[in-house]
């Protein structure tokens, strides 16, 4: 594949215009939602060959999810693209201001396995809205995914318009040695810190969607019972190979043994005796990521796992793990890596200010879930925690809400998109001051006529 080429021949089309206007816009994002709403069925059972994702979770957090976002971006785009009037100075007079929103140019959009489908359509999402042509790299991981997404871009949308671009490393190597005018990334913060040198070299703008260790709190001043279940769904959902699942969660040591009673309760009600045989399980990717779930297992007592620990690494099978972690393990991988998988590490805590200390001794989380009917608790998490996002009493539901951007911030991500975060992401804002011809202001033109005095006391 000649990528140079397909550069090219994007920049080509975007010199055209077409992209710009409204109705070729509203065109291609409905479009893509037909496409979807379409192959619905053939995108679930790619999902399912990649990592076996049951069709509920996988039509919900993989399909239902953007379907949802590009009918929000639809009724709000017109009112996007309008020019914004904003107020002038009156040292401006006689003047007005606007902003004009233009798209960028052309995009690259690198997504990854965990969510493979997802995670390449929202961010074209934003792409198309703001006008612009893309490139898709899906990750080589879900190769049924990329598959199929390189036949629907390449079906029913012009190359020089959209295309998707497959292969291994290499092919990500070649697409970041040219300029693109923004990059995408989805994935870790090892990569991401490769994706932005990259793009350094053409002084490229990145949006990096990363992770780390998100955590989860449980104050002893809440609903035990749904705040487990919330958390357990949130840390499990995907095999826990979710960007903001539950890395870790602190308990309060008051509430700890009643938490783990229903953490075993709902891990059984969930997915039954055997979670292996349970359809609403997913698998660990690959081999890869099942033995770097597995090392970190390794490094701790097996007493220390208080539930699950089974596995299969020929059906790349972890069962749903709860590991207790001692205050002098905190050092080890287990609580320094960002976990990725089917593994949640259980901490105690005795106050507040603990907990608040433990985690903003931690480089910044994408994500941070606090259960507690305390709404002074509430406010200090908030307040005192700088994080990406989050959600107060439940896990990662603040992902499907359009109205809040969604980013990371320090080594968990730069930027951020969603709904109108993510039309803002592609577009540059234009600023443009509009003057008359009807006064004109003598004194600012040499020869200097007005003494400094005089200056400030007509500019304040």
């Amino acid at each position: 594949m000649n990528i140079p080429k397909i550069i090219q021949n994007q920049r080509q089309f975007f010199s055209i215009g077409a992209t710009k206007e409204f109705k070729f816009r509203q065109e291609q994002l409905k479009l893509l939602a037909e496409i979807i709403e379409t192959n619905d069925q053939r995108i679930l059972d790619t999902l399912k060959a990649d990592m076996q994702k049951p069709a509920i979770e996988a039509y919900g957090s993989e399909i239902l999810i953007v379907l949802s976002e590009i009918k929000y971006v639809l009724k709000h785009l017109k009112s996007w693209i309008k020019p914004q009037k904003v107020p002038t100075p009156l040292t401006q007079f006689i003047a007005s201001s606007y902003i004009y929103t233009e798209p960028v140019g052309v995009i690259l959009i690198i997504s990854p396995w965990n969510y493979p489908f997802q995670l390449a359509i929202a961010p074209l999402i934003g792409a198309i809205a703001a006008g612009n042509c893309a490139v898709i790299k899906p990750s080589e991981y879900a190769p049924h995914t990329s598959a199929l997404l390189a036949e629907l871009i390449g079906k029913h949308f012009d190359p020089q318009y959209i295309t998707v671009v497959e292969g291994e490393v290499e092919a990500s190597q070649a697409l970041l040695a040219e300029k693109f005018d923004h990059i995408f990334f989805t994935g870790g913060t090892e990569v991401g810190r490769i994706v932005m040198g990259a793009a350094a070299k053409h002084l490229t703008p990145v949006t990096l969607e990363l992770g780390g260790k998100s955590p989860a709190i449980i104050d002893a001043d809440c609903d035990l019972d749904l705040a487990v279940k919330r958390m357990i769904w949130g840390k499990f959902f995907n095999a826990g190979q979710t960007c903001i699942a539950p890395d870790y969660v602190l308990v309060h040591e008051s509430v700890k043994s009643r938490v783990v009673a229903k953490i075993k309760h709902y891990l059984q009600e969930f997915y039954g005796d055997q979670p292996q045989t349970s359809p609403d399980y997913a698998r660990i990717i690959n081999h890869r990521q099942f033995d770097l779930l597995m090392g970190l297992l390794n490094e701790i007592d097996p007493a220390q796992i208080l539930i699950g620990g089974q596995s299969d690494r020929s059906t790349l099978y972890l069962a749903p793990t709860i590991v207790e972690i001692p205050e002098q393990q905190t050092t080890t991988k287990l609580m320094q890596e960002e976990i990725f998988g089917s593994i949640l590490p259980i901490l105690t805590y005795t106050d507040l200010n603990e907990a608040i200390a433990f985690i903003n001794a931690k480089p910044r989380p994408l994500a941070l879930y606090f259960f507690s009917n305390n709404k002074q608790h509430q406010d200090r998490i908030i307040k005192e925690i700088s994080f990406g996002g989050g959600c107060m009493n439940d896990t990662i539901m603040h992902l499907s809400t359009p109205e809040l951007p969604f980013g990371g911030i320090g080594n968990s991500g730069i930027g951020s998109y969603h709904g109108k975060a993510s039309f803002d992401t592609f577009s540059h804002r234009k600023s443009i001051l509009k003057k008359s011809f009807l006064f004109d202001l003598k004194w600012r033109y040499p020869p200097y006529t007005i003494s400094l005095k005089w200056m400030k006391k007509l500019l304040n």
